[in-house]
């Protein structure tokens, strides 16, 4: 599932998500959704949401698995 949709995003949802930083090479971050940063229902380039651990990005997929978690 993409992250476009508000609908589909929630805190506590584990989601990859593209830093400002990284939007040339679309290198992913994986993290936990602290907040919803978007307000409206749709967004082209995926919902801007807060990770628990600070980090901003915009919502790349929602159907994930941390490589790096153990």
């Amino acid at each position: 599932m993409n992250g476009q949709y508000r609908k589909d995003i929630y805190p506590g949802l584990e989601v990859a998500i593209i830093l400002k930083k990284d939007q040339r090479s679309g290198k992913l971050t994986y993290g936990i959704v602290k907040d919803i940063l978007t307000s409206a229902a749709y967004h082209s380039r995926g919902i801007k949401v807060r990770l628990a651990d600070g980090q901003i990005g915009r919502v790349a997929d929602t159907d994930v698995t941390d490589p790096d978690a153990d």
